[in-house]
């Protein structure tokens, strides 16, 4: 089964910073954009991040100007820097692709929407503690 591979997360302190990766396991990273979701324990999949396939970012109010996604075609890999993280940035982050990148960041995701992303991943946990 094509996924992508998250790593990259952890324990943090408050105000601390986290790189995630997302990583294309036996495939090609897909010519479209690839989104960043969190989700926290006892709530829904929240998108955070878009990247396009030209490298475009959107992002999430509440993490814009503190989260940065990149992406490195070469390595088949999407990045997502995490500086000043706040216990509210504590879940369980994924990646997915579809065909393009959403611009509102708004609500969640239910799970009957799963489908319209592709190569869901295991996510990877970062915890904030203080």
């Amino acid at each position: 089964q094509l996924q992508f591979v998250e790593s990259g997360g952890g324990l943090v302190q408050p105000g601390g910073s986290q790189r995630l990766s997302c990583a294309a396991s036996g495939f090609a990273l897909p010519n479209s954009g690839i989104t960043w979701f969190r989700q926290a324990p006892g709530k829904g999949r929240e998108a955070i991040s878009c990247i396009t396939a030209d490298g475009t970012t959107h992002y999430k109010h509440d993490v814009e100007g503190r989260f940065t996604a990149s992406r490195d075609n070469a390595k088949n890999t999407v990045y997502l820097q995490m500086n000043s993280l706040n216990p509210e940035d504590a879940a369980n982050y994924f990646c997915a692709a579809a065909g393009a990148c959403q611009v509102h960041f708004i609500g969640f995701l239910l799970p009957g929407r799963f489908v319209e992303y592709d190569y869901w991943g295991l996510g990877t946990q970062v915890t904030v503690y203080s």
